[in-house]
């Protein structure tokens, strides 16, 4: 197949998550990825990893931990989900999605495998998209020579396709609440589920802050005679400070014999934990005989890139973007605001899924921002703009209804003044609507057919 056909072959298999009705239905396991590997030749086995779960922060985390390995010169691989828009950017080679020609080769040879196990009985029914995209990162990877890669957890840790992987290191990062129907209803259950990443005899970083999640995964730990090191115990911070909403510090641990200078180049206090549970990875990789030291760690964690996470898009007015879609994540970004904003006007546009918890993340930040714009990302299990507005806006002080998401983020632009800041959040879907129709924008206005023909769209300040 070529491209355009392998895509339309993975979309063909349905959605990435059931609706949580089929989620009750739905038989979980590994068995099917665990069969479609060996029929690969077990790819995924040949190459050392590491294997990051978590609720919030394990995608930025995955970043950072390739990027320092990245800086200490190896070819590396970056698993990650979901994509904001091309599914490529969920296999990354090098630091680069991988090309249309690899991703094709990939499926190709997925797909081939899984008609000869449907065709003896070996497997029942044809894998999940998520199954047959991670089967193709298994082959990506060893086609492209990678030397380590990080896969980070798509849902949960214990059932997930990426947990037949054999790691290094597990990092575990923030647990909350979110995905609940697939998970459990309490933060025991759900950071059950994440420690199920935790292999017998590795190493595992912890980041998780609640003590709830902690008891769980060092009972985890424990029972798998796994060595386990909580980045708050291992790490004193200091000299914390900022610049654009980007923090940096000094990390120095005694246990470890480390000083280390973070700046993290991604907005947002969190980003500090992330660093940490990063760099504590690449540390312990370091002891195990990985050639990585300090200015690698230093170099890779200031040097990362990862978008669609308060991804600051413009100035005067000052526009972000960020995957808000749980009540954890809303707490950050008010703590981002309170910290960054304050006196500031916030215009906020927000849309979201059906399978979010909107009333709480509502409840969060609607009553903080000054102007609400409701929206939709171009999803067929978004919340419609009218729906999303007859839920909640009652919280907001003001309030649009504009359904294309391209149309509220321009309104928002055009209602604000240069000293106020705009915020498109909620979905990741949302995010990566805004972040093509803004870049197919700019690429427009710099060609030369733009310099002559008006257009419409984001006006970029």
């Amino acid at each position: 197949m070529n491209y355009a056909e392998s895509v339309r072959a993975l979309m063909a298999l349905g959605r990435e998550l059931a609706s949580p009705q089929q989620g009750r239905a739905q038989k979980f396991g590994l068995s099917n990825i665990v069969a479609l590997a060996e029929a690969l030749g077990d790819p995924h086995l040949k190459i050392r990893c590491a294997h990051v779960a978590g609720t919030n922060g394990k995608g930025s985390t995955a970043a950072m931990l390739e990027s320092i390995l990245g800086a200490a010169g190896f070819r590396t691989g970056l698993y990650t989900s979901p994509h904001l828009e091309r599914i490529n950017e969920r296999i990354r080679i090098g630091g680069e999605d991988i090309s249309d020609d690899a991703f094709a080769a990939a499926w190709t040879r997925v797909q081939e495998a899984i008609e000869s196990l449907l065709a003896s009985g070996k497997l029942a029914a044809h894998p999940t998209y998520f199954e047959c995209v991670t089967a193709m990162a298994f082959v990506a990877f060893a086609a492209g020579g990678v030397e380590f890669a990080v896969y980070e957890v798509g849902l949960g840790g214990r059932l997930d396709s990426t947990n037949i992987v054999a790691p290094e290191v597990a990092v575990i990062t923030s647990i909350d609440f979110d995905h609940e129907n697939f998970l459990g209803h309490s933060i025991t259950e759900i950071a059950g589920e994440k420690a199920g990443i935790i292999k017998p005899g590795i190493a595992v970083v912890s980041s998780a802050d609640r003590p709830e999640a902690r008891a769980v995964i060092a009972a985890r730990a424990r029972e798998a005679q796994a060595r386990l090191l909580e980045i708050d115990a291992v790490w004193t911070v200091q000299g914390t400070g900022a610049t654009a909403g980007c923090y940096r510090a000094t990390a120095t641990s005694e246990l470890l014999k480390a000083k280390l200078m973070l700046e993290p180049p991604l907005a947002g206090r969190f980003q500090l934990r992330n660093a940490l549970a990063a760099a504590t990875a690449a540390w312990l990789l370091k002891e195990s005989g990985f050639s990585v030291s300090e200015s690698h760690i230093e170099r890779g964690i200031r040097e990362v890139r990862w978008a669609g996470r308060l991804e600051r898009l413009s100035e005067r007015p000052t526009v972000f973007l960020d995957g808000t879609h749980n009540p954890a994540g809303a707490r950050e970004l008010l703590r981002f605001w309170q910290e960054n904003f304050a006196g500031r006007r916030i215009i906020l546009v927000y849309g979201a899924m059906r399978d979010k918890a909107v009333d709480e993340i509502a409840g969060l930040l609607f009553p903080a921002a000054d102007y609400v714009i409701f929206t939709e990302p171009l999803q067929p299990r978004a919340i419609s703009a009218p729906v999303l507005a007859e839920m909640t806006a009652h919280l907001a002080r003001e309030s649009a209804i504009v359904p294309d998401p391209a149309e509220a983020l321009e309104r928002a632009m055009r209602m604000a003044a240069p000293g106020d800041a705009v915020f498109a959040t909620g979905s990741l879907y949302l995010v990566g609507d805004l972040r093509a129709s803004w870049y197919r924008h700019t690429a427009s206005k710099s060609s030369p057919e733009a310099q002559t023909t008006p257009g419409r769209s984001i006006q970029k300040a």
